[in-house]
């Protein structure tokens, strides 16, 4: 019993409005990305948007990049260019390794949910009041984010 009350407390969580400023701080270096791999695309077709079925060439593109970022941040380096500044990192809620499939639950399933089902947006708020300060997509991956030991 004492062992998982250590287990609880051994980490200090990271709440909402930190995570809130990572991932805004993660939107604006994505922008930033998809402004420099998307450029070539301007002088192509007079620059129209390039049209496939339904999707453009640009959107297609630009929502790789959105994913890979985090699948690829988050599996490297246990944390993306926001998590950094801000002294987060994701772990994995049994202190293993993180594995692609979670973080493939985490990264990409639990931010398309988000993304598309506008109203799933709001899900993120369980961030701020569960003990753990566990999203969604957090549960979904089984994984946690905590705050870097200084």
């Amino acid at each position: 019993m004492e062992e998982q009350i250590a287990q609880v407390t051994k980490y200090q969580y990271a709440g909402f409005w930190m995570r809130f400023w990572a991932y805004i701080l993660d939107l604006i270096i994505i922008f930033s990305i998809n402004g420099i791999v998307l450029i070539p695309f301007s002088f192509i077709n007079d620059g129209k948007p390039i049209d496939i079925g339904f999707w453009t060439v640009s959107g297609i593109i630009s929502t790789i990049v959105y994913f890979l970022y985090f699948l690829c941040m988050t599996k490297f380096f246990q944390q993306t260019l926001g998590k950094m500044i801000f002294g987060l990192k994701v772990i994995k809620e049994d202190d293993s390794s993180l594995k692609w499939n979670d973080l493939f639950f985490r990264e990409v399933i639990g931010r398309f949910i988000h993304n598309v089902f506008k109203i799933f947006v709001f899900l993120y708020l369980f961030v701020a009041f569960t003990q753990q300060k566990v999203g969604i997509h957090d549960m979904i991956g089984n994984t946690r984010v905590i705050h870097l030991e200084r």
